[in-house]
Parts: C-alpha cells; structure tokens; sequence
C-alpha cells in the first residue's frame, strides 16, 4: 500500500474523527428537535432539507473536488463548515438557523467524502484502492462508535444541546489528522485512473455517465437503498423518545454503536470479498439485509430488540461504504472523472434520502410506525431485486495485471 506510514495514520485518524463529527448530525437532530417541541412533520421537513441540499450539491461538488488540485484543502474546508453548523444548530434552534445549519451540513459533507475518496486514491493508487477504502471503513466506524457512546452520555446527563457543541470540538482533531498526510505522497488522481490506460486519456463527462449501464444501474440501487434506509432510525428514534424520555438518547447510541461495530469488523471483509468472489455478490448479500430489518423493526417494540435489528444496518452500511467508491474507480477507470462519478452515485443516494424520511414520517403520522417500516422494506426488497437482476459484475473488467496484483 502507498504512502509514508505517517500519511497512512493521518488517513486513519481522520476517517475515525470525521465520522466523529459526521454522528453528531444523525438521529441526535431527531432527538435534539423533538426535546425542543418540533414535530414529526417538522423534524422530517429539516432533516430532507439537508438531504435536499446535499441531492442539489453532489455532482457539483465532485466536479470541484476533480478539478481542485489540492484535494487537502478541499477537506479543510469542508471540516471548518461543518463545525460552523454545529454551532448553529446548538446555538440556536430555531427555524431558519436550523434550516441554515442542515442546508450547510448537507453541502459540507459534499465535498468532504469525496476530498476523502480522493485523497486516499491518489495516496495508495488503484491497485490498493479496495483494502484502502475497507480501512477507510473500519477506522470510520469505530470513531462513529465511540461518539455515538460519547454523545449519547453528554445528550443524557448534561443537555441535548451539548451533543453538537462536542460536534463543533471534534473538527479540531479532524484537521489535525488532516495535515498529517503529506502532500507530496498524493499522485494526481488522473494518473492512478489512467494507469495501464496510456491510450485512453479520457476527459469523461455527464453524458459519459448517463451512459454507461453499470453506473445507472447503480446508481438506481442506491437510490432505492437510501429510500429505504435513511428513514428507519429517526423512525425508530421518535416512537422510542415518546417511550423512553430521558433515556432516549441512550437507545439512540445503542442503536449507532452497534452496526457501527458490525461495520468496523467486516469492512476489511468486504473488500476482500469483492475481489474474491464478485462485486455482484457483495451487493446483493448487502442489500439483502433492507427488507429484513423493515419486517423486524414493524414487530418490535423493546429497546434491546430495536437495538440487536439494528445490528443488521451495520452488514449494509459496510457494503455500501465500501462498495460505492470501489465502483465509481472501475466505471471509471480510464477517465478523470472519479469524483464526479461518486457525486453521481451521491446524487442518488441524495433523493433516496430526501423522499425516504419525508415518505416514512407521512406515513408514520396517516398510519402507524409500523407500516412505515414495512413499506420502507418492500422499498428495500427492490433494491435487492434490481442488483440481483441487472447488476454488471465491474470486478472482471479489470486488466488482468491489475488483478493479480490486488
């Protein structure tokens, strides 16, 4: 694997403390919201919003991020926005700055996944992307662990409030572990994209994309995964603060930490499935999952068996981490357009997210929670059924080299 063992600890340590920083924004808003008198509909309005921005900012984002040759500095600016709504929403929750703090959350974290993507690319090269970015997955897991943990205490026994004050503080270590990657380890991303490829310089474009079977076929699995995803726990967060009060904060963390862990153990696994057997495979046992937990979140009630469901969230959470990246590098192999292809795929993942937890709160208020989760897993059960029916396998498309290399 490429870099200096310091630049490969400064990618770690960062993946650990933006997922840090990246908790704070989850079902804590939910919770924050609803200890503040928001409504169902309202919080659902607020969170889609931010989804709504990060929908409208995704390709944009990664044509900048292709196009910045500092891939760093993009990163550092995208952690100093970050902090900056974090203290918005703590500050002030009201309306408009908490419209304000979701909208500019949404676009930050835009421009950082992909500045991340980038960076760890250009570090280790094509060749090393996918135990990279399993790496990439388990050290983000495990800081997404802890500060749910951590914020779930501070949420409980000092203030709601104090969850995105601590938010705000994380961003300190991020960019400390930030500037410990040398910038002279970075390889242009073109290059690691164009090795092996001499003869294919290829600019790429959105056409490109838009025509490629593959990325459209993913990019409708992603969709219809955060469809169906993104709505189930701030689902389940609501009725368990109607239920639990104070210690809803507690649950709420149960319910992060867990897949969080699960996430954390087979990412590496993940990645070596997918050279091994596939990536076809890797997909569709992933995504499996979806339909699983809206069926099983629809019957229980228990705070321990909410929190042991949620541990299959942790299976399709890695795949998706893990296998989004990997293939936005195969389907583009031979382009510059790695960025632009993964804020594709973020495109989708953008309106999945913004229709789903609209969608799942309307249907949660006209009906019961119950019917939300299943309809939210037949949404799942799709996706399931178009990567099982239409998926292309990228792996094969490798030069065989490149294969035996990795």
């Amino acid at each position: 694997m490429g870099g200096t063992r310091r630049s490969q600890r400064g990618l770690d340590w960062l993946n650990f403390f933006v997922a840090d920083v990246q908790t704070g924004f989850g079902p804590f808003v939910a919770v924050y919201l609803a200890s503040q008198a928001w409504t169902e509909v309202q919080i659902g309005f607020a969170l889609s919003l931010g989804t709504l921005t990060a929908m409208l900012s995704q390709m944009p984002a990664g044509a900048i991020v292709d196009a910045a040759r500092d891939k760093r500095r993009m990163a550092f600016l995208a952690l100093v926005a970050l902090a900056f709504s974090a203290v918005l929403l703590a500050a002030w929750p009201s309306t408009l700055p908490v419209y304000a703090s979701e909208m500019l959350h949404g676009f930050a974290s835009c421009v950082l996944n992909p500045s991340i993507a980038a960076i760890s690319l250009a570090l280790v090269g094509r060749e090393a992307l996918g135990e990279r970015l399993g790496r990439n997955a388990r050290f983000a897991s495990l800081g997404g662990a802890i500060a749910a943990g951590l914020m779930g205490l501070v949420g409980t026994y000092l203030s709601p409030a104090a969850v995105f004050w601590m938010t705000a503080a994380l961003t300190i270590p991020s960019l400390i572990s930030l500037s410990r990657i040398r910038g002279e380890e970075l390889r242009p991303v073109q290059a690691t994209q164009m090795a092996g490829h001499g003869d294919a310089r290829r600019e790429g474009s959105i056409r490109d994309l838009l025509a490629d079977r593959g990325i459209l076929i993913f990019a409708g699995c992603a969709a219809l995964f955060t469809l169906s995803n993104a709505a189930m726990l701030p689902l389940a967060g609501a009725a368990v603060t109607q239920r639990a009060g104070d210690e809803a904060n507690l649950i709420i963390a149960a319910c992060l930490v867990v897949p969080q862990l699960v996430v954390a153990a087979i990412s590496p696994l993940v990645g070596r499935a997918a050279q091994q057997y596939g990536r076809r495979l890797v997909l569709i046992v992933g995504f499996s999952m979806l339909p699983v937990r809206g069926v099983l979140l629809a019957m229980v009630e228990e705070p321990a068996a909410l929190i042991m469901v949620q541990a299959l969230d942790g299976i399709s959470a890695a795949t998706l981490n893990v296998m989004l990246p990997l293939l936005a590098a195969d389907l583009t192999r031979g382009t510059n357009r790695f960025n632009l292809c993964i804020g594709f795929f973020g495109l989708a993942v953008g309106i999945g997210g913004t229709i789903s937890t609209t969608l799942g709160g309307a249907v949660a208020a006209w009906s019961s929670s119950a019917d939300a989760f299943l309809m939210l897993g037949g949404i799942g059960l799709l996706c399931l059924i178009l990567a099982w029916a239409a998926m292309p396998e990228t792996r094969d498309q490798l030069p065989k080299d490149m294969a035996l290399a990795q």
